[in-house]
């Protein structure tokens, strides 16, 4: 059974490295976060090392910015470009000047 994950790792990874300039983030973010934190949460945008992702709540945020380095580590295994920090952003804050935000 290992060496199936092994192989699926392979495919997955190289499909985000074939995936359009700043498109790979945004989706490791589900696989990086598994599928309960991927329903509850969304990838908005990745630029110049910078993934932003919206949460429901300050709970969620302050949860998941804990989380976060490992969420870095995992993403960072798959895509070609670096993602170097996460922006957990309030969903009601999403859009906006005034987004309350925690980074990584």
């Amino acid at each position: 059974m290992e060496r199936v994950g092994a192989v699926f790792e392979k495919i997955v990874a190289g499909s985000l490295r074939r995936s359009p300039a700043g498109e790979a983030p945004l989706l490791a973010w589900s696989i990086a976060s598994g599928p309960a934190v991927s329903a509850r949460t969304k990838a908005l945008n990745f630029a110049d090392g910078l993934l932003r992702v919206e949460v429901p709540d300050h709970g969620w945020r302050t949860e998941l910015q804990a989380l976060a380095p490992q969420y870095l580590a995992v993403i960072n295994r798959y895509v070609a470009e670096s993602v170097r920090r996460i922006e957990f952003v309030i969903a009601d804050n999403a859009v906006g000047e005034n987004a309350r935000v925690n980074r990584t």
